[in-house]
Order: C-alpha cells, then structure tokens, then sequence
C-alpha cells in the first residue's frame, strides 16, 4: 500500500466509521515489522476507549480495508502519552507538562520538559522552570504529555 493510498483510501475510511461510532481517529499508520505490514489504527474518546470499542471498530472496519496491502490489523487507544501531533494534540495539553525529544541537542538538551504555554505550526513554546523555551516543531522528534505517577499506588497481583 503506497502511502497515497493510506492518506487518500484508508484514513477516509478510518474517519467515516470513528465519527459514527462518536470516536476521535487518533493515527492510522502502515508499519513494516519482522512479521509482516501492520494496519494501526488508534482511536479515542474523551472518556478514553475500551477493549469492545476497541473490537466494535475492529469488526466494523475490518471489511472496508481488506482490500488493502497489510498482513495484520490492530486497533488500539493511542494510550495517556500519545505523541502531539495535531493541533487539537496541542490545544488539548495547553497548561500541561510536556516532553520534547529533539533530534539533535538545542542549548546542550536533547529533551527538554516544561509546561506547554503555547503553540504554532512552527514552534512550540514551554515554561521549563521559570524560563520560556521557543522550540521549532520540525527539530523536535517526539512531543508528548508527561504522565504523573506520583501517588499512584503499586498494583499487587494475587498468587496462584
């Protein structure tokens, strides 16, 4: 599958069934692993997806791609510190801490952490303890929300 056909066939597709079904089209992507070509599609919903979502999209959409070039097909939630890609992505996590890879270091750091402040097609800006970084989007390999761990208890399985 050329990516045209991906952006051009499949996302539409993608989009149509996740706007009925009341779900936010997160990604949809081709990725070619040791096994085979991967169909990922991740979806949300602002009180977060479950596994019958998950499966009820699976079922649905299952029939309007498989006339496409892939080998598996996976839909899955794009999980709490999805990447920002798009600028809903962005407006979502204005006021909320970040994480910026960069691809290569800017002011001696490679990955700079602060709480997004503001956003445009060309940078992002962050409030990095008091001091405003301006950071261009097309140095930056990786944004997303740093997720707080803090407080949240140790989860104990029972023995069998």
């Amino acid at each position: 599958m050329a990516k045209s056909e991906l952006t051009m066939v499949v996302e539409p597709k993608c989009q149509r069934l996740a706007d009925s079904l009341g779900f936010e089209l997160v990604d949809v992507s081709l990725d070619k692993e040791g096994a085979g070509k991967y169909l990922r599609i991740y979806i949300d919903k602002p009180e977060g997806i479950s596994l019958d979502d998950c499966e009820r999209y699976h079922r649905a959409i299952a029939p309007q791609v498989e006339d496409f070039d892939y080998d598996f097909l996976e839909v899955s939630s794009p999980g709490v510190d999805r990447p920002l890609k798009k600028d809903r992505d962005f407006e979502r996590a204005l006021g909320s801490q970040v994480e910026v890879k960069l691809f290569k270091a800017l002011d001696g750091q490679k990955v700079v952490t602060g709480v997004l402040t503001d956003y445009s097609a060309e940078e992002v800006v962050l409030d990095a303890g008091g001091a405003e970084k301006r950071i261009p989007r097309r140095a930056a390999a990786l944004i997303r929300p740093v997720v707080d761990m803090e407080g949240v208890e140790d989860v104990e399985f029972p023995e069998e």
